[in-house]
């Protein structure tokens, strides 16, 4: 991530710190500008399944605000499944972090290091599948179709020791809706969430 990132990182030492702590050393960062979180650390031009992406993501459609009332301009994703192939020729499903309050975030991302295929550290993978993760409630508002035509690369990817800053980071773009209104409608999503079959 960026070296204010790192740094937060690094005086962790590994240790397993609170979220409080981690919170006030995001907050000590100040203000975050997203076009920064893409020049640092490790680029990609496809997501990395995985591990957690930023990218920034124009959608198709944008201007229609009754397919789409709103959106998040630099979406922080856990990518789970192709559309289209393989080749993401259709993009891709995934999880945006931003789309939940930041204490939701947090318990999303507690969850998903449950399908983790080792310790939360560089080289850890988050193996997720949607039949793993469709019953979970929290998983409904931050279910995101990306197609690849609207994705402005490059993809930063975010390994798994630096998640919990990257999902407390305040760098979400909501388009046409207030934090305030998405976290709203995405407890009201949660709290009555029918569980699929």
């Amino acid at each position: 991530m960026t070296d204010a990132v790192d740094k937060i990182v690094e005086q962790a030492g590994g240790r397993d710190l609170s979220i409080r702590w981690f919170r006030k050393q995001v907050r000590e960062l100040g203000e975050l500008n997203p076009r920064e979180q893409l020049r640092e650390g490790k680029l990609k031009t496809r997501p990395v399944f995985g591990k957690m992406n930023f990218f920034m993501y124009s959608p198709k459609y944008k201007d229609n605000r009754k397919v789409l009332p709103y959106y998040d301009r630099f979406p922080l994703i856990l990518p789970i499944t192709p559309v289209g192939g393989a080749n993401l020729s259709d993009g891709f499903m995934g999880l945006n972090f931003h789309y939940l309050s930041v204490p939701m975030r947090v318990k999303l991302l507690n969850v998903m290091s449950e399908y983790a295929n080792g310790p939360m550290d560089e080289a850890t993978r988050i193996k997720l599948t949607w039949n793993r993760i469709k019953r979970n409630k929290m998983v409904q508002p931050t279910i995101k179709r990306y197609l690849m035509d609207n994705v402005n690369p490059p993809f930063r990817v975010i390994n798994a020791d630096e998640m919990m800053i990257a999902v407390l980071l305040p760098v979400q773009k909501f388009v046409h809706a207030t934090e305030g209104k998405v976290y709203a409608d995405s407890r009201r999503m949660v709290n009555t969430a029918r569980r699929p079959v």
